[in-house]
């Protein structure tokens, strides 16, 4: 119970249950809450069962049963609403203390790592019953947490920088700009030079710096030595980045001739307790030493997995800065944001790409996409920018933002692009993916396959690739793995998922749980995708839902005729086996949309 200490008697240094009912009344009714009725009924559960002192009930299955309406058969690791919806409320809480609740005197937040919420006052030494006075909110924890990464006992401890949620606001606010920018805006950022060096690419560059040993034994430095060469390789996986290994602690980095120089550092601290490996990591703006993002990572290991150990803690650094999701990309959207280069850069196509990929809107895309065009004539010889124009090329066919136009010509530039990118870089797996891609949807399942295994296996940190060959397999048939991989992509991504959520409402669907279908097509929010909408026309209609499936007819007549009008023919460039067409399409046919004949 709150308020109580473990002898029974008052504790005063935590609010007391009026305290914490008031405060969340308060993030209610706030303008700056943003969370959809169903992540609301989620965190009122979670708090009132904490508040009643059944703090430990609130595991994923009684969730999902309580709050999800899951049948008993639930199984949270082939499906990860929980885990996804936990993690969406803990953004959207920590947007509303950014915005609207610097000044409130509670502090409500679901810790990473599980569903119990936590409750404390923003400032010490407050009693309960005691007016409490407003006082500055701390900043929440904001790192990122990979749930997936194996525990071997031991508490994992989170912590995030204060200036990591500026940067995630900021982040956003980027967004924005780029949904009411025009293409001229963006032409700003990237003045035509046919032939320009690849070296003016202003991609982000990131020394990385020797790990530091604090315990001052031979096996400690010797660890510190194989996770700063582990952390390297694993960054150096992505190919949107360039690492730089550094010298000594605050050493400059290495000359690097033509090139500008590097804008951020990452450092870590290796600490040996018994057992237990404690690696301290801090990301770096080079220019000001101002700490972006900070994390503390608790491993337990025996001499034999020690390797192991280390390319995991590896793994979860390199996933959390430099996956297009990650603190390099929210940073760089940041400082894009506030600066608006006149002369430079064509990394703002990039980061444009990846904004467009959280909406799919298709302002959005037309902007992303005419920028990597003018990106690719200026650096003919950069793979990944040629990549990300394949996979816009790609979107205008699977998508249908040019309905007016045929998608022949669409998919033969998207398929020059990605050839373009591979002989460019045949490890680039950007290139690989939209490679795999127009196989796809060309026809050619087996070398889609084929190119996404070549990819995964180049970088199976990459969630975006990880995300985009699940849903390549699922549909493909094979369904169990591909839905896996698919969820086990979205756990570790730190974005907006939309599109994915429709993946996982596609793989719902085809296990016959319609209704929980309806529920992630509806979590996906894509209200511009037409694709979204007729997994959700389809779950409704397999439900016998006829009023809300008449809504999305409704949709489809008023912003894209043509896709219904075709209904087989879009469900047949994704369903690659007749079976699981005719299951696809017996949904909509049931919420009364004529299917014509093979």
């Amino acid at each position: 119970m709150l308020g109580a200490s473990r002898d029974g008697t008052e504790d005063v240094s935590v609010p007391t249950e009026a305290e914490v009912r008031a405060q969340y009344d308060r993030i209610l009714s706030s303008p700056e809450f943003h969370a959809p009725n169903r992540a609301r009924a989620f965190v009122s559960y979670i708090l009132n069962e904490a508040l009643a002192g059944r703090s430990d009930r609130l595991k994923a299955y009684s969730i999902a049963l309580e709050v999800f309406g899951r049948e008993s058969s639930f199984d949270a690791q082939n499906d990860p609403v929980v885990r996804i919806e936990a993690g969406r409320m803990r953004r959207a809480l920590e947007r509303y203390y950014l915005v609207a609740g610097q000044d409130d005197p509670v502090f409500i937040s679901i810790p990473k790592g599980g569903y119990v919420p936590a409750f404390r006052y923003t400032r010490p030494n407050v009693s309960p019953g005691q007016e409490i006075e407003p006082a500055r909110a701390t900043k929440p924890d904001l790192s990122i947490h990979d749930e997936n990464v194996p525990r071997r006992g031991g508490n994992w401890i989170w912590i995030a920088a204060a200036l990591g949620a500026a940067v995630l606001l900021l982040a956003l606010l980027l967004w924005t700009v780029l949904v009411g920018s025009s293409v001229k805006d963006i032409e700003r950022l990237v003045r035509l030079a046919p032939g320009s060096d690849l070296s003016s690419v202003d991609m982000p560059r990131i020394v990385v710096e020797p790990f530091e040993d604090l315990s001052g034994s031979p096996q400690a430095a010797a660890i510190a030595r194989g996770l700063t060469d582990e952390v390297i390789g694993q960054l150096s996986k992505f190919k949107e980045i360039v690492v730089i290994a550094g010298g000594s602690r605050g050493e400059t980095e290495p000359s690097l001739v033509g090139q500008s120089p590097a804008r951020y550092i990452l450092q870590g601290r290796v600490r040996l307790d018994d057992d237990t490996l404690r690696l301290t990591t801090r990301f770096l703006n080079k220019a000001d030493g101002s700490v972006i993002w900070a994390n503390n990572y608790d491993k337990q290991f025996s001499v034999r997995e020690m390797l192991e150990v280390q390319t995991d803690v590896a793994r979860s650094v390199a996933v959390a800065i430099a996956q297009p999701s990650g603190i390099v990309f929210q940073t760089d959207a940041a400082r894009i944001d506030k600066q608006l280069p006149e002369d430079r850069d064509s990394y703002a196509c990039t980061l444009a790409y990846y904004a467009y990929r959280g909406t799919l809107e298709p302002q959005k895309h037309a902007l992303a996409r005419d920028c990597l065009k003018h990106a690719t004539e200026r650096f003919p010889q950069y793979s990944t920018f040629w990549a990300l124009l394949s996979m816009a090329y790609v979107d205008e066919v699977r998508f249908q933002y040019r309905l007016q136009t045929a998608p022949g010509p669409s998919l033969e530039r998207a398929e020059i692009a990605a050839e373009k990118a591979v002989a460019l870089d045949p490890q680039n797996v950007r290139a690989l993916e939209a490679q795999m891609l127009v196989y796809f949807f060309k026809g050619d399942i087996e070398a889609a396959l084929r190119t996404g295994t070549e990819a995964l296996a180049l970088n199976s940190n990459d969630t975006e690739l990880a995300g985009e060959y699940g849903l390549r397999l699922a549909l493909s048939g094979k369904w169990e793995s591909g839905c896996e991989l698919l969820s086990s992509a979205i756990s570790r991504i730190n974005g907006p998922i939309g599109y994915y959520e429709v993946g996982l409402a596609t793989c719902a669907y085809m296990r016959g749980d319609y209704e929980a279908a309806e529920v992630w097509a509806r979590m996906a929010d894509l209200r511009y995708n037409p694709i979204h909408h007729l997994v959700l026309l389809s779950a409704l209609g397999a439900q016998g839902k006829i009023a809300a499936a008449r809504m999305e007819r409704e949709w489809f007549e008023q912003n894209a005729p043509g896709i219904l009008l075709n209904v087989r023919e879009e469900v047949s460039t994704r369903f690659q086996r007749a079976e699981d067409r005719e299951h696809f399409l017996d949904g909509v046919r049931a919420a009364g949309i004529p299917v014509p004949p093979h």
